[in-house]
Order: C-alpha cells, then sequence, then structure tokens
C-alpha cells in the first residue's frame, strides 16, 4: 500500500505537471511560474519501504531539507513540502516543524473500482467529453478556480498521458467541469468545477460519472484527491464508491 500512495501522488505530479522538475536523489523540486502553489512544492519521495528512509539516499535528511530550501529560494518561492505518510521518510514531518514549518491544506488521496464509478446515479445532465482541452472547459474552470490563465493553459498542455475533458451543459451552456488523465490502469480525476449559480444541480457526478465512461478500457481504478474539509465534494465522491487512502498535508515555511 505505501508503494501505491507514492506511485499514485507520482501520477498526480505527471498529471499536474510543472515547468521544471529537478530530481535530488528521488525528491521532485518543482516550479512551475504562475501556476496554482501546490504544482510548486517539494515531492519527497525515495524509493523502497518507507521504513527504509530514514537516511534517505543522498545524504543527511536535514541537508537534503536545505537543498530543497536553496532550490526554492533560487527561484524567489517559499520552501514547502508535500507530506505523504508512506511515501515521504518517516522523521520528515517532524523536522520541518521543528524548523518552523506550518501545516497547510489537509487533504484526501481517495481511490476506487472503475466500475463503481460507473455505476454512480446521475443526473441526466448533457456531458460533452473532449481529448483536448477547449477554450470553454477553460473558461469554466478558470473562471471558479482563478490564477494565470496562460500559465494554467500552458501546464495543462505539458499533460503526456491520455486526458478527458468533460463539460455538464445546462441549456447550451457549459456549467460544470472536470478532466480525466490516464495512466498505467489508473484514470485520475482533476480540474471539478461547477459555476457558483448551477451548484445544487448534479452537474458535478454528471461530469464524473462521463470520466468514469471514458475511462472504462484504460483503467480498472480510479483516484483523486479532496480537500478533507470540502464537505459536499467528499460526500459525492463516497456516494460514487471512493475512499480514504491516505490523508496528506503540506508544509509552508513562509
Amino acid at each position: 500500500m505505501r508503494n501505491e500512495v507514492r506511485e499514485l501522488q507520482e501520477r498526480v505530479a505527471r498529471a499536474l505537471p510543472a515547468e521544471h522538475v529537478e530530481h535530488a536523489a528521488g525528491w521532485w523540486l518543482r516550479r512551475a511560474p504562475g501556476c496554482a502553489w501546490w504544482v510548486q512544492t517539494a515531492l519527497p519521495h525515495g524509493g523502497g519501504e518507507c521504513e527504509d528512509m530514514a537516511l534517505p539516499r543522498g545524504g543527511d535528511l536535514a541537508d537534503r531539507i536545505a537543498g530543497a530550501e536553496k532550490f526554492f529560494a533560487e527561484h524567489g518561492l517559499p520552501a514547502r513540502f508535500q507530506i505523504t505518510p508512506g511515501a515521504c521518510p518517516p522523521e520528515l514531518d517532524g523536522m520541518l516543524a521543528g524548523r518552523g514549518y506550518r501545516v497547510l491544506s489537509p487533504m484526501s488521496l481517495q481511490t476506487a473500482d472503475l466500475a463503481d464509478v460507473r455505476a454512480l446515479a446521475a443526473p441526466p445532465l448533457q456531458v460533452d467529453v473532449e481529448e483536448q482541452l477547449s477554450q470553454r472547459w477553460f473558461a469554466v474552470w478558470n473562471s471558479v478556480h482563478g490564477g494565470e490563465a496562460d500559465a494554467e493553459r500552458a501546464l495543462l498542455e505539458r499533460v503526456q498521458h491520455p486526458s478527458a475533458y468533460a463539460c455538464a451543459l445546462v441549456d447550451g451552456e457549459v456549467v460544470g467541469v472536470g478532466r480525466a488523465v490516464a495512466e498505467t490502469g489508473w484514470a485520475g480525476v482533476f480540474g471539478m468545477a461547477t459555476l457558483p449559480a448551477a451548484r445544487g444541480r448534479g452537474a458535478a457526478a454528471a461530469v464524473l460519472a462521463a470520466l468514469a465512461e471514458w475511462a472504462a478500457g484504460r483503467a480498472e481504478r480510479m483516484y483523486l484527491q479532496v480537500d478533507a474539509e470540502n464537505a459536499a465534494a467528499v460526500r459525492l465522491y463516497r456516494r460514487a464508491g471512493f475512499s480514504e487512502a491516505a490523508a496528506y498535508h503540506y508544509r509552508a515555511l513562509q
């Protein structure tokens, strides 16, 4: 299970690809100017079981933290680490706390069998699924999530694996979107967004069900990441058969 969680988080990193990634003895140091902050974090992973990672390959853990801090400082970024139990050195979280890092964004990594997600009862909304990024998809996503449009679009264009972009429509207008990325038997769900005026009408469920249909033949299981405090999203994903594989969080120095 530890290896699966680590591999899933690395799939996420490929589905949200940073512009620049420096691999330092298993750690991913990521930079993506203009993109959301979580794309610009250290993914402090290593090979093997987590019990074997107390002294990671490539030097003392404190030295490796300092090396990551130097990477971020050189690019004018605050140092941030993604902390996933089972994927990171077990003592890393405590060491970062001792250096003054604060906890950010409690998150939940969740998985489901594709068959269960396909069985989700979704409202009979029209959902269009395309395999290329469209302006109408991006316009809704960007209006909900914000950010620097050019940078976020460039991130999506960097994705190398098969992708689906789903648009839920009401009266011919796109009101909800989401995307999926398929890789080696898994399909990840990303970019879920519903316009505020359309919330409560089932757009998210319709999008999720459509993405699961697209994934049939490409994957056997699905995964996603959700803010642990987003009760509405957690309820939807539970109805679709998702359950938590790991809780994780971020730590930031500033």
